[in-house]
């Protein structure tokens, strides 16, 4: 059955609706955890940071790298994906643009398996269009693409 995203004004820490929920956020491949998006979900849940952190120092042994995907529990109910779409982070000297919409798409992909597999919706903000400079233009057809045109519903929040 096709979908189409949800827009809802809202925080994307509370997801709406019931039954099984992923909120879906981007993070960096260097490890950090301190701006943006990530600050509102370790306001709420200490896991999702404990388990991305620990996930990075031990990638010479795990599949840590751009496009991957850790799922973490913290309700019974809610798990939330650590998706990794962004090279690096952007600093006052850099140049370009941190997102990897390549890495979106394919941690979208993996998510969309994981959704299924738990009977989940996904939530999320405009993933890769705070910090990690990416357009939205650009991420939307990917969620389009790997999520909604294959059954899973997906809800978009503005804060």
């Amino acid at each position: 059955m096709e979908q189409t995203i949800t827009y809802l004004c809202g925080d994307a820490t509370a997801p709406q609706g019931k039954g099984v929920r992923i909120v879906a956020h981007v993070c960096n491949d260097l490890g950090g955890w301190g701006k943006g998006f990530v600050l509102a979900l370790s306001r709420r849940w200490p896991e999702p940071e404990a388990a991305y952190r620990r996930w990075h120092r031990e990638r010479a042994g795990n599949d840590f790298g751009l496009g991957a995907v850790q799922l973490v529990q913290v309700e019974r109910y809610l798990w939330v994906a650590n998706m990794v779409g962004q090279r690096g982070m952007k600093t006052g000297r850099s140049t370009g643009v941190p997102v990897r919409y390549e890495a979106i798409d394919t941690a979208l992909a993996t998510l969309e398996g994981h959704a299924r597999r738990l009977g989940a919706s996904v939530h999320m903000p405009r993933i890769g269009c705070g910090l990690a400079g990416g357009r939205w233009e650009r991420v939307e057809p990917l969620v389009t693409a790997r999520l909604t045109d294959q059954g899973i519903p997906v809800t978009v929040y503005d804060f």
